[in-house]
């Protein structure tokens, strides 16, 4: 009886652990995270669309492209206010809390987003703005704002992956958008010791041979066989 209630209890761990697995992995893969904003906070979407102070949630929808398609809903996950386009943006140090960046913006305006960086992570997500928008925001924030021309309200998953996405400066001008996302840094090169080249054994001249080799060995064996015939005749 003992045997069979280990079993059980081997079983029923066995089924519980495959339960909460799941939702452990999906947790990573769409990085759903509860944010808190303590005051009002411009998001990109249509126009200035702008979040009340409030307690919303953060994922990544999945997306077969390189971009990350960031959608904030409410805390209850029945309404959606906006979903973002966002490039990858890099770190160098990595934070075990959720990191929300904003640009600067004049008194009396709502912060406006910038970047959110999943804890543990050196990847975060850069949010893309319509053109119109990010060039106010250059402007008032005197820094290049990543943007693209497509209008991405209401719009499918497949043009989120395919729109063309820039910068605009804070002088209107379009530059490229790795101008403003952070890129890794390059590998460092380490040199490594090169092993000297084994030394040949030098060569014997062309003109030596073994004749002399052989005539020294030829004598030594003569001068043997008199030694021995000499000591036999003693013997003898």
């Amino acid at each position: 009886m003992t045997l069979f209630k280990r079993i059980g209890t081997v079983l029923c761990l066995t089924v519980l652990c495959l339960l909460a697995a799941p939702k452990a992995k999906a947790d990573e893969l769409d990085r759903k995270t509860v944010i808190t904003f303590s005051g009002p906070v411009e998001v990109p979407g249509s126009g200035a669309q702008v979040l009340p102070a409030g307690t919303y949630i953060f994922k990544v929808l999945d997306s077969p492209s390189d971009r990350h398609i960031v959608q904030i809903s409410n805390r209850e996950e029945t309404h959606v206010f906006t979903t973002i386009l966002a490039i990858p943006n890099f770190r160098l140090k990595t934070t075990n809390k959720t990191v929300i960046t904003f640009r600067e913006r004049p008194a009396g305006q709502p912060e406006a987003l910038k970047a959110w960086f999943y804890p543990g992570r050196e990847w975060g997500d850069h949010f893309v703005w319509e053109r119109s928008r990010a060039i106010v925001l250059a402007k008032e924030s005197n820094e290049a704002v990543l943007s693209t021309p497509v209008v991405l309200v209401a719009a499918p998953v497949e043009v989120f992956s395919s729109a063309p996405v820039e910068a605009v400066t804070p002088a209107g001008e379009t530059v490229e958008a790795a101008t403003v996302v952070e890129a890794p840094p390059a590998p460092v090169v380490v040199a490594t010791a090169v092993a000297p080249e084994p030394i040949a054994a030098a060569a014997l001249p062309k003109t030596a041979s073994n004749l002399s080799l052989i005539g020294l060995l030829g004598l030594l064996a003569l001068g043997g066989g008199f030694a021995v015939t000499g000591l036999l005749k003693r013997i003898v």
